[in-house]
């Protein structure tokens, strides 16, 4: 898969967005043909020749020095995650990546499996880097209520986002999220091109999504490490709950864990859920060891 195009368009939409103000340009009068810098003001910037950035703008970057990427970045005002980004663009063009495949991970390790199912205060799931929620705790089951649950696993994060009318209800600030998680999307796709089940999913969210195609136009990059986030929960209503990423090394997983503010609303809320969830797995326990509680005792 040639990155080329990802590599012109994240270039040009970074450029188009610093004004020479912002870049530390004086400034001249009359109108600007172009949105933001020109090329030859981002080479200047950047210490190198018009037709060298021009070249990497229509999207070559095969070959080109950490030192350059550095010094493009400085220029482009690049964040962490942006950065990153541009250098996982540039390592994806290099010819040695062409033919490189993605190890596929099998599910959740038992350890994992224990580590959430000892969290029972705490709502949390466990995804991969393409958005699949592969476990989750009881907890997080009783929050996701009619959404998620033993039956339903694995439950794709971004085709619920995008693609199921509920998740408008669910997740009170969609668009805000919805953002977030194509930025996120972007990340991997940078990191992963040749990634045919990454692939297809942006290729179903893109046929099947008129909101999605929108926003992976802009390509933009977030890591996504920890958010607020408004839930709305058949159980308990409307409920605000601080999201944490915590990676798991080596498996290509990705924790997350739902807190809340001690002494909160939000608290109290949580307190009740896990009461609930704690009442509704005593009769599922009793069920799994005696499925047939009335049967007839032999004479």
């Amino acid at each position: 898969m040639d990155n080329s195009k990802d590599v012109r368009e994240f270039l040009m939409s970074r450029r188009s967005r610093i004004t020479p103000a912002q870049a530390g340009l004086p400034a001249y009068g009359g109108t600007r043909r172009v949105a933001g810098l020109k090329r030859e003001e981002v080479a200047m910037l950047a210490g190198v020749s018009t037709e060298y950035y021009a070249r990497l703008e229509r999207g070559n970057l095969r070959g080109v020095s950490d030192s350059v990427l550095d010094s493009l970045a400085s220029t482009l005002q690049l964040d962490e995650a942006e950065r990153a980004h541009l250098l996982d663009l540039a390592r994806s063009a290099a010819p040695s990546t062409a033919a490189g495949t993605r190890q596929k991970r099998q599910g959740v390790s038992p350890s994992v499996e224990r580590i959430l199912t000892g969290m029972t205060g705490i709502p949390a799931y466990v995804r991969n880097s393409r958005m699949d929620i592969l476990a989750a705790n009881p907890l997080c089951f009783a929050l996701y209520t009619g959404i998620l649950g033993p039956g339903t696993l694995p439950l794709n994060l971004a085709r619920f986002m995008f693609l199921d009318t509920r998740a408008r209800d669910f997740f009170v600030e969609w668009e805000t999220l919805a953002d977030d998680l194509t930025a996120a999307l972007r990340v991997e796709v940078g990191r992963h091109p040749h990634d045919r089940a990454l692939n297809a999913l942006i290729g179903d969210l893109a046929t099947g999504s008129d909101e999605f195609p929108v926003r992976w136009a802009r390509h933009n990059v977030r890591f996504h490490r920890s958010a607020r986030k408004t839930l709305r929960c058949p159980l308990i209503g409307e409920i605000e709950l601080t999201g944490d990423a915590l990676e798991l090394p080596g498996q290509d997983l990705t924790l997350i864990a739902y807190t809340a503010e001690p002494g909160s609303h939000a608290q109290e809320q949580l307190d009740f859920l896990t009461s609930w969830s704690i009442s509704q797995a005593g009769p599922q326990r009793a069920a799994a060891v005696d499925p047939v509680p009335n049967r007839d005792q032999p004479s």
